[in-house]
């Protein structure tokens, strides 16, 4: 097994409770952060203003509520101490608007525990993760040792549980647990440690507290571990030294090689020496040993590097290859040019010689023939010579006849090769006015398919095909093209469509030129109602100035009528202790006064409610024009999006 009582400090477990208090548990020796107290979820408390002394007989009671008025004209109404009569045996009615909230104790009150420690299905599932974690870190204890646990047992087990956490936790042989008990748990920062009763301690098999200290033993388990599991995973923070790879970049691998090494130093210091030759050398190797395939990478880079600065050098001296690769380009695209050019030419040959070689044939296939009809008929005709017997004269004759037919023969012969020469003239310019005759019908075509005058066309032409195609095999020349008539159908339709296409052009300038005096039209009703909004703008901020003004006034009427008011109050009471004193003959003193003092409360009341309305009114006026603005703006920009 590893160990797992190994000491860290370090925090890297979060509560599994949810409570984000501590982490891995830190031993007493380790500084403790200053507790404060918990801070109140409703907010500091507010000060409330300070009061005028309470009439004798009088019971005053402050306001637990934030004041919802805000409004500084009409705080006099609610104030405390001004504008009200004090009568005796009177109970006085708080303000609203300043008294303090009920403020949270100061102390910290005790954290509730989240887990249900007294459902018996998880106090089983807890007695046993108790017991398996002990009997795993080599405790002697039984399946049954929580059942009715005592008092000493719960101690060991309780101490044992600690020291897996804490290996140097000072623990006293001869001290009780219940001096024992809540320090461990404070420094382990158990979370619920303020809810624990030391008279539980002696019996705590006992119903009442079992749950409790369970929950206390099962959290010290589940602390160890996460210790445990934190200790093994050979996580970088733990720094172990022999745990640091060949190459690493973490910063706590390099903090472990340095305490390794400050420890080694330590213990040669200690013996007395000053220098730490061999510790130096060991921490330069280790790194060596680090670095030895990034400096075996960093030589190959920099003999790279020469190679590519020499290469570089002779690029830099030697023109730009983009120029050479570009004449070259041009004289390829120029030699290719050529050769198409060539090429087209040599196939038009090839076809007109093949064409040639086939004629040939054929006149030769005839002229054999003819030959050898001819030479039938010669020996036909030397037959019937050699049997008649024709005189001088008629042998002459025949023989003028013969030469005269050679002769017609041999003319004939060369007109028929004069018209040979002719025909291959006309076959060559039939090939290049065909070939122009195609391009200019696809020409013809890419224009249809350009202005969409593919079928169906729009009416009155739905029936109208305006394609051609031309057929060069066609053995009559009138069915070359096939199509539609151009003079009696072509033309005609496209005539058609250019008046067309001219009267959708003369519309649409025309209702360009109307859009175009519409928008001048709003740009002036734009201009015009810029300058409305400037004026109500305006006029708005006289009305703000004026409120304002009014404001101020009615403030300084309201400060004057509260003084009068305090000063009334005060003669009232003086009055009403000399009319006590003096018996009713200064009723009417006190009556005049009390008149005095509602004819004042009625003008403040009165100024009030004429500032409220006054404000009221500014307030929907200027709602108004901002409605109004933004529907003419809304309409200007729906009208332009439309448009």
């Amino acid at each position: 097994m590893a160990d797992f009582r190994r000491k860290s400090t370090l925090n890297g477990f979060q509560d599994p409770y949810g409570n984000a208090r501590s982490g891995l548990p830190m031993p007493s020796t380790i500084k403790k952060p200053t507790r404060t107290g918990r801070m109140s979820m409703s907010g500091p408390a507010l000060r409330g203003p300070m009061l005028p002394p309470a009439v004798p007989g009088t019971v005053q009671r402050n306001s637990m509520m934030r004041s919802q008025n805000a409004n500084p004209l009409l705080m006099s109404a609610s104030k405390p101490g001004y504008g009200r009569t004090p009568l005796h045996n009177s109970v006085r009615r708080g303000s609203m608007w300043g008294g303090p909230q009920s403020s949270a104790p100061s102390g910290s009150q005790p954290l509730k525990d989240p887990r249900n420690l007294r459902d018996r299905a998880v106090q089983a599932k807890m007695r046993q993760d108790v017991v398996n974690w002990l009997q795993s870190t080599e405790y002697d204890a039984s399946n049954h040792v929580l059942q009715n646990i005592t008092a000493k047992e719960f101690g060991n087990i309780f101490r044992h549980l600690v020291l897996l956490l804490d290996p140097e936790w000072p623990f006293k042989p001869d001290a009780r647990l219940e001096e024992q008990f809540i320090p461990p748990l404070k420094a382990l920062k158990y979370p619920f440690v303020s809810s624990i009763d030391m008279r539980w301690l002696p019996a705590p098999a006992a119903p009442h507290s079992w749950p409790f200290l369970l929950g206390v033993l099962h959290w010290l388990v589940e602390m160890g571990k996460a210790r445990f599991h934190y200790m093994t995973s050979e996580d970088p923070t733990l720094q172990d030294p022999s745990a640091v790879p060949d190459e690493f970049d973490n910063i706590h691998h390099h903090q472990a090689l340095a305490m390794d090494y400050y420890l080694a130093a330590y213990e040669v210091f200690l013996s007395g020496q000053d220098v730490y030759p061999e510790q130096d050398k060991a921490l330069e190797d280790r790194y060596a040993r680090k670095d030895e395939r990034v400096v075996a990478d960093l030589e190959k880079q920099r003999e790279k590097l020469t190679e590519l600065t020499s290469e570089l050098k002779k690029l830099v001296k030697n023109p730009p290859p983009i120029e050479e690769l570009m004449k070259l380009n041009k004289n390829l695209n120029h030699d290719k040019a050529k050769f198409e050019e060539v090429i087209h030419l040599l196939e038009d040959r090839k076809q007109r010689l093949t064409e040639t070689i086939a004629h040939g044939k054929a006149e030769i296939e005839m002229a054999n023939a003819n030959l050898d009809r001819l030479k039938a008929e010669h020996a036909r005709l030397t037959e019937i010579v050699k049997v008649q017997n024709l005189s001088p004269e008629e042998v002459h004759r025949m023989n003028t006849e013969h030469e005269t037919l050679s002769k017609d023969i041999e003319n004939l012969k060369h007109k028929i090769a004069e018209t040979n020469r002719t025909v291959m003239k006309l076959e060559v310019s039939l090939t290049k006015k065909v070939t122009d005759a195609e391009e200019a019908v696809d020409a013809y075509t890419n224009l249809l398919s350009t202005l969409g005058l593919f079928p169906p066309l729009p009416p009155p032409l739905e029936n109208v095909n305006l394609t051609l195609r031309l057929n060069t095999a066609a053995p009559n020349p009138q069915e070359m093209l096939a199509g539609s008539g151009i003079r009696e159908v072509i033309k005609p339709s496209l005539a058609i469509i250019a008046e067309l296409k001219r009267t959708e052009r003369a519309d649409v300038e025309s209702e360009r030129i109307k859009v175009d005096n519409e928008l001048d039209q709003l740009t002036t009703e734009c201009e015009n109602v810029e300058e409305e909004v400037v004026a109500v703008t305006n006029k708005v901020n006289a009305l703000n100035d004026q409120a304002d003004e009014i404001r101020d006034v009615v403030q300084q009427d309201t400060m004057k009528s509260n003084a009068e008011a305090t000063r009334l109050e005060r003669d009232l009471a003086q009055a009403r202790t000399s009319a006590m004193a003096n018996g009713v003959g200064v009723k009417s003193r006190l009556q005049a006064v009390n008149i005095a003092y509602r004819e004042q409360v009625d003008k403040v009341e009165r100024l009030r409610d004429e500032t409220v309305r006054a404000i009221i009114k500014s307030s929907s006026d200027i709602v108004t024009f901002k409605d109004e603005v933004s529907k003419q703006l809304k309409y200007l920009r729906d009208f332009a999006e439309a448009n």
